[in-house]
């Protein structure tokens, strides 16, 4: 009962939510990725994605400076059932619209780093 409590908690809030929904499609997403494409700070964004991981609804893999974030890969079966049931509840037209967001953010991104090494070459 605690850990369902502990999920329902963590999903209450609408910005967990929308990251919750771009990790149902997106294997893995860094923290700037979350920042940019929700328009949060870094410190709010970092504080959101540690309540979902204290839930046990994401796990992180830091890479150098980076955080990267993706969904548990122990979520029990009730974690599951309840993930299936918010990105029902989200809807397909929210998803997609988090994920054109997201794809400006990751084209912009490609672009800076495209010219980042254009300059060091």
């Amino acid at each position: 009962m605690k850990e369902l409590a502990r999920t329902l908690k963590a999903l209450s809030e609408e910005t967990r939510l929308e990251m919750i929904a771009l990790l149902l499609t997106h294997e893995e997403l860094c923290v700037c990725d979350f920042v940019e494409t929700l328009g949060l700070t870094q410190s709010k964004t970092s504080r959101h994605l540690r309540y979902l991981h204290a839930a046990g609804l994401v796990d992180d893999r830091r890479e150098g400076l980076w955080v990267n974030y993706r969904l548990s890969s122990s979520l029990s079966k009730e974690q599951e059932q309840i993930l299936e049931a918010v990105s029902l509840a989200i809807g397909d037209e929210r998803k997609r619209a988090l994920d054109e967001r997201l794809r400006h953010w990751l084209e912009r991104k490609a672009q800076r780093r495209d010219s980042a090494q254009k300059q060091t070459s």
